[in-house]
């Protein structure tokens, strides 16, 4: 079990973390017709639209309280429920999710209760589902945000059976797929092919991937998300054959669908490299009772052979991660197959993934700690969000980016991780970059003790000083 290390300073010198309204955002944002409500001033609104646009490059609908110096004092709890009406009335959403800032939750505002006040108020407008969920950004980071705001519409959203209707294996086709924070678009993607493929039909939640993938559509402007999860297809939850949870983070959110609909859960801390795509795919092949497709068989071929031709370059690299704890875990277990060492772990926040991820000691904090860390430990390597960029330039080491947010780098939103073939590309970067600057790790020019050598020096020099420390050299063969 991994050592966490505690925060043990009084503030951040350089952020790595994304706030948890940040995390409910991108949640409320996978399902459709769906508009978050951050409750707290105009700039964290303000700063959290700022990093979407910049990561997905594409238009997001976000609201606000507007709370000022006087309602901070006086209370805000009109604003919420003024809010929500204006909301409600204007764009006409399916969804709107009210999420706290640091600046409601000093002031002590209670949601819940803004709700059923609104709800009292205004049954007009009982056909707009509403969700409040304490986010406080100075606790926890996007995954935290993200877990609780999924948790919160489940069991807000999701009917009991009997008043649904519902029975486990009814649809036996449908899994439900409860999708972490670390998935990108281009992984949900990816992760619905792979169902197809097993004749399944899933139903991802939040499905970010139909929402935020980058697409043109017929209409002008949207002020609501278009694409993602209908809020009818909750109802149907319960009829499904199996639930699969990707994500430590969603675990609670996966016990309490199970709970409530009696679907059986499968859980998957991440689906990165060889093993955890083992465990999915002989999942599936179970689920679904059928044989696993041969294109998917050739597909870890390929990341097999990919494997074999990278292990030299990855084999003892020393790599410093700095992300969220899912993902953390999960690119930590993806280099740490190849013979890699992590040498330096900073997670944004605590989460029950860093306890399993097989790490020694992990250290929660910001990209400061990650820069001294990787400087004592001699890293070779980095990765991280775009936020980690001018501390690997410090450093003068390579930098795998992943996370959120990217912001220079195009497509990286789309980029797909997970899979046989997101292991295979990913592993491929990994050595490019390890090559690419550290030419060390590429498998040295064979040369015969026994040639002529006009250098005498070199005739001098004794064989085991020219061998490479990463892989064998012919003689060893």
């Amino acid at each position: 079990m991994a050592e966490i290390l505690k925060r043990n300073k009084a503030l951040s010198v350089n952020p790595l973390k994304a706030s948890q309204p940040v995390g409910g955002s991108l949640a409320t944002l996978g399902f459709h017709k769906a508009i978050p409500m951050l409750h707290g001033s105009q700039g964290c609104t303000a700063f959290a639209k700022v990093y979407f646009v910049r990561h997905f490059r594409e238009p997001i609908p976000l609201q606000t309280t507007a709370m000022d110096q006087v309602s901070s004092v006086m209370g805000a709890d009109d604003n919420v429920v003024e809010g929500v009406k204006t909301i409600a009335e204007k764009s006409k959403p399916d969804l709107i999710t009210v999420l706290t800032t640091g600046l409601s939750e000093t002031q002590g505002t209670d949601v819940k209760r803004c709700v059923k006040d609104f709800r009292e108020r205004y049954p007009e407008l009982a056909g707009t589902a509403v969700v409040a969920v304490n986010t406080p950004d100075f606790a926890g980071c996007l995954e935290t945000g993200y877990a609780a705001t999924v948790e919160a519409i489940l069991d807000t959203l999701v009917p009991e059976p009997a008043a649904a209707g519902t029975k486990p294996g009814k649809r036996p086709r449908q899994v439900n797929v409860l999708a972490g924070s670390f998935l990108t678009p281009g992984d949900l993607e990816a992760l619905k092919e792979l169902l197809e493929s097993f004749e399944l039909k899933p139903l991802v939640l939040p499905d970010i991937a139909d929402s935020l993938d980058g697409h043109l559509t017929d209409a002008d402007f949207s002020p609501t998300t278009v694409g993602g999860t209908p809020l009818e297809e909750l109802a149907t939850l319960g009829d499904a054959r199996a639930t699969l949870v990707v994500g430590a983070s969603l675990r609670k959110a996966g016990q309490l669908l199970e709970q409530r609909t009696g679907v059986p859960s499968r859980y998957f801390d991440h689906l990165l490299g060889l093993a955890a795509n083992d465990a999915l795919v002989m999942a599936l092949a179970d689920i679904g009772e059928r044989p696993v497709p041969h294109k998917i068989e050739r597909q870890r071929a390929q990341l097999q052979d990919a494997m074999v031709d990278t292990h030299f370059m990855l084999g003892q690299l020393r790599v410093a991660i700095a992300a969220d704890p899912d993902q953390l875990a999960a690119m930590a277990c993806l280099v740490r197959e190849m013979g890699a060492e992590v040498v330096a772990a900073v997670a944004a926040g605590n989460g029950p993934a860093l306890a399993a991820s097989g790490l020694s000691r992990v250290k929660i904090g910001d990209l400061e700690d990650l820069e001294l860390l990787a400087g004592e430990q001699g890293a070779e390597l980095v990765v991280g969000n775009s936020h980690a960029v001018p501390t690997a330039e410090r450093l003068g080491l390579p930098i795998l980016r992943c996370g959120f947010p990217l912001y220079d780098l195009l497509g990286g939103y789309q980029k797909t991780w997970i899979g046989y073939r997101g292991a295979r590309q990913a592993l491929f970067d990994l050595a490019n970059l390890a090559v690419g600057d550290h030419s060390r790790h590429a498998v040295p020019v064979y040369r015969s003790l026994y040639a002529q050598k006009p250098d005498t020096e070199a005739r001098s020099t004794p064989l085991e000083s020219r061998r490479h420390v990463h892989g064998p050299t012919h003689a060893h063969l």
